[in-house]
């Protein structure tokens, strides 16, 4: 996979972000671009935080529902303090592995000054510098070895879109809703962020831009969900989970689309009160095991399951399926309920060995899938044995039918 990076405080997301990001991937020919929200920039750190890190994910997640070309990685966030672009790009790499050097996409504004970056030769071995027009519409050239990218300049900044909200709210008529994306623009009002006044209700969710927005797009619809139910870091493991399906499915001769939408539903009920859950599992008309009575939350795919049936008229018998069973497995999974259940437990946020992680990336047949299918099973069965927690019936059928399949 050709992967592309782009940095930045996306305080707030607007359209000149995602028209670069999208430029980005023609005239690169990028597979992927991974939005990589800052923490604390070494060039920004006297900025005032205006925002959280929740608010500027949320924002920046609402505005790619559904699309498979973007990522959003936190890693920068995770790390919290200062971070340096030789440090992200390193992480990325290891949990990436992308095809070729990943294309850094910087602006213009601040090539200028790429020299002076921390390690910058070392970011010049890892990654082709692709400079991108902010403040020149002529090309320019830089004493580095890097690509231009053939952008309009959008004069257009988060900076002066921030002014022009926290005016909004002293009386002026600034348009500032048009400087945003659609869903951006809700998240900012109902949550007042900049010093806006909005009319928005308090929570500022994602269920009330699809309300507005009448999205017709099912799968746009199923992610918003689970952005407006999940935590963040449990909301961005759905979304790695539904790329890395989707990479899974294409090598697999399956729709790529249905491995997105199982892979961003899988865990839609994962934050679900265990009364609740017990109540929604009910119906669709399995036994509930001893197991699952003493601990629910192991319900959470079968209820996901129950929610894309009821709430989003989803009927597709894999999907279903694999949303059901990707907690415990069972022995008769489908091609597309082993794709999750791997993806669920080795997306590029899980900590696992890098020769499973290069297995993942590489699988094209049945075989290499049981195989890593075996491994991932396994491994599972040693940290639940370590917490003292039972394995599964369905778990340890799996494992028995998967060892037959490869011996």
């Amino acid at each position: 996979m050709k992967l592309g990076i782009l940095g930045g405080s996306f305080n707030p997301f607007h359209p000149g972000h995602l028209y670069l990001a999208r430029k980005a991937l023609s005239e690169l020919k990028l597979d992927r671009v991974v939005f990589v929200p800052a923490y604390c920039s070494p060039f920004k750190q006297d900025a005032k935080a205006e925002t959280t890190a929740k608010d500027r994910i949320d924002m920046l997640a609402s505005s790619i529902l559904g699309d498979p070309r973007f990522a959003i990685d936190a890693c920068e966030i995770r790390r919290e303090g200062v971070s340096y672009t030789i440090n992200t790009l390193e992480d990325i790499l290891d949990r990436y592995l992308p095809d070729g050097k990943p294309a850094l996409i910087i602006g213009d504004d601040c090539a200028n000054d790429f020299l002076k970056w921390r390690e910058c030769e070392r970011i010049l071995q890892l990654a082709d510098v692709a400079v991108a027009r902010r403040m020149n519409t002529e090309d320019v050239k830089y004493p580095f070895e890097h690509i231009i990218i053939k952008n309009e300049v959008m004069v257009l900044s988060s900076n002066e879109i921030r002014s022009k909200i926290a005016a909004s709210a002293q009386g002026e008529k600034t348009g500032w809703q048009e400087l945003v994306t659609s869903r951006a623009k809700v998240i900012i009002e109902g949550r007042g962020l900049y010093g806006c006044c909005g009319t928005v209700s308090p929570e500022g969710t994602v269920e009330n831009i699809e309300n507005r927005e009448a999205a017709d797009n099912t799968i746009q619809q199923v992610e918003a969900a689970a952005l407006e139910s999940l935590s963040t870091e449990r909301f961005l493991h759905s979304r790695h989970t539904a790329l890395m399906c989707y990479d899974f499915c294409l090598r697999f001769n399956i729709d790529p689309m249905y491995g997105y939408l199982a892979g961003i539903a899988h865990d839609l009920a994962k934050q679900t009160d265990n009364k609740l859950l017990l109540k929604i599992v009910k119906d669709d008309g399995q036994k509930i095991s001893d197991l699952e009575k003493e601990r629910p939350n192991l319900l959470h795919g079968r209820a996901a399951a129950v929610l894309l049936r009821e709430r989003f008229n989803i009927n597709n018998k894999e999907v279903i399926d694999a949303v059901a069973v990707h907690t415990s497995g069972c022995e008769d999974m489908g091609t597309l309920a082993k794709i999750l259940y791997i993806a669920d437990k080795t997306e590029v946020t899980r900590i696992i060995e890098p020769s499973l992680r290069k297995m993942c990336a590489a699988a094209s047949s049945d075989e290499e899938l049981d195989r890593i299918l075996l491994a991932v099973i396994e491994k599972t069965m040693i940290k639940l044995k370590s917490k003292e927690q039972v394995v599964s019936k369905d778990t340890l059928k799996l494992l028995k039918k998967v060892k037959e399949r490869l011996n």
